[in-house]
């Protein structure tokens, strides 16, 4: 009995291979009751039931979980090991079959996997609470493979408004080229994000919380709960010691890992994490697409995953330092931090983070000059795009990440002239405060 999907069962679904089915790798997989690595993943998107782990060792919490992490792969050593080779030697004939049909395998190619980047993917899936994770070589990498992997032409997709500018451009500009429907809804507009559901067209919603660069925030509560089309969360500015969004319900979290989890400015890589099969999914895509994460990166990606729960403790306390700093100067019209009470999602922002983390914006009084003079004031912070690094990073949006928006998109994304962007950083709380508010009393001297 032939164990692949007809084509009504994957229209239920709204996922469909976007190559011929018979050429589809992974779809003996999908058929009913199929299970994958422990996973029993039944309806697509959906896991059932996971095998329970070995109960003859410790549960570790997630900070432990995140030192440990690359150790399954590690055969001895205490730090992961490179496999810095683009391919792997064979037995015979039948070993090359097997592989070169094998869903995900590590060690055939490395365009369809590499031992370094598997050990990143296994560590991330298990901070995220995820059966699987794929990694790919850039935020961007995963978001468009996600995206492209599992919509099709005539498929229709939710989106927040307030996105980081590139994946809004995918959405308002790659998407409907390749006939997909977007439908963009406001972040904090949970009834409109629900009710923008096509049933039988919409796959997927997919949100940013918090929003780069505005710190708008989506309940994941929420977003969950909507029936019918795939929840997707890119949760790059929090990261999982902050939120996991699989445990409310939702079905894939994205990650430019370039930021927070590889934490330290040397590293491009993405990954998205979810159910066995929506991974195989998007790695089919991944195979062909060519966004293959380097070894090199994943493992210095792996050593920052080491120093995460420390970093993140750090870039936290200083950044709720420098909120309330900034809500108390007289040249700051606005600071948007989830940890201020000011914060106008401050309830749901309790609810679903564990703290602010380590990311905040601020408007200053004056626009766009004021803006420039305090971006290029700084001494000890840097003019950069970028976060989640070592090193305190200062973002002038409307001039950087955002400026191949019009004015127009800027503000329906709320980005203003002189919104500044912080990525909190690992100096002494004190130089920290002490550099803003020099550039913030910088005179003019343009």
């Amino acid at each position: 009995m032939s164990t692949s999907p007809n084509p009504d069962d994957r229209r239920s679904t709204r996922l469909r291979p976007f190559w011929p089915q018979e050429r589809c790798l992974f779809v003996p997989l999908l058929g009913p009751e199929r299970r994958v690595l422990g996973v029993n993943v039944g309806k697509v998107g959906k896991v059932v039931s996971k095998e329970p782990a070995d109960s003859s060792g410790p549960e570790y919490r997630i900070e432990t979980r995140a030192i440990l992490a690359g150790r399954s792969a590690n055969e001895g050593s205490l730090a992961a090991p490179l496999w810095a080779t683009s391919t792997f030697e064979t037995a015979t004939v039948d070993d090359s079959r097997r592989l070169a049909t094998t869903l995900r395998p590590a060690r055939f190619y490395s365009r369809y996997g590499n031992p370094t980047v598997r050990a990143f993917e296994e560590a991330v899936a298990d901070l995220e609470g995820a059966p699987a994770a794929q990694a790919f070589a850039s935020g961007m990498g995963a978001v468009s493979s996600v995206v492209l992997g599992l919509c099709s032409a005539g498929d229709h997709v939710v989106v927040q408004r307030e996105l980081y500018s590139s994946t809004s451009l995918l959405f308002a500009g790659v998407c409907p080229r390749l006939g997909i429907e977007v439908s963009f809804v406001a972040a904090s507009d949970a009834e409109a994000m629900a009710a923008a559901v096509i049933p039988g067209r919409t796959v997927l919603v997919f949100v940013e919380t918090p929003a780069n660069p505005g710190m708008q925030l989506v309940d994941l509560d929420a977003l969950g709960s909507i029936q019918g089309p795939l929840r997707v969360v890119d949760s790059t500015f929090a990261g999982p010691l902050v939120q996991r969004p699989l445990e409310h319900g939702c079905d894939l979290v994205v990650h430019s890992a370039t930021k927070g989890l590889a934490g330290h400015n040397d590293a491009t890589i993405g990954v998205v994490a979810g159910a066995e099969d929506l991974i195989g999914w998007i790695w089919n895509y991944h195979t062909v697409h060519g966004a293959v994460a380097s070894p090199y990166d994943a493992l210095n990606a792996l050593r920052g995953l080491r120093t995460l729960p420390v970093r993140v403790r750090q870039q936290q306390e200083t950044a709720e330092r420098v909120a309330h700093f900034l809500e108390e100067h007289p040249a700051v019209e606005r600071v948007l931090y989830p940890g201020l009470d000011s914060h106008p999602q401050r309830d749901l922002a309790k609810r679903q983070m564990a703290h602010g983390g380590g990311m905040l914006s601020f408007e200053v009084v004056g626009g766009w000059d004021a803006a420039r003079r305090f971006a290029e004031s700084v001494s000890l912070a840097r003019l950069a795009t970028s976060l989640g690094g070592p090193e305190t990073l200062v973002t002038h949006p409307a001039s950087s990440t955002a400026a191949n928006l019009t004015p127009e998109e800027r503000s329906t994304m709320g980005i203003g002239d002189g919104l500044i962007r912080l990525s909190i950083g690992l100096e002494h709380p004190d130089d920290v405060v002490a550099d803003i508010a020099t550039a913030l009393g910088a005179d003019d001297r343009q």
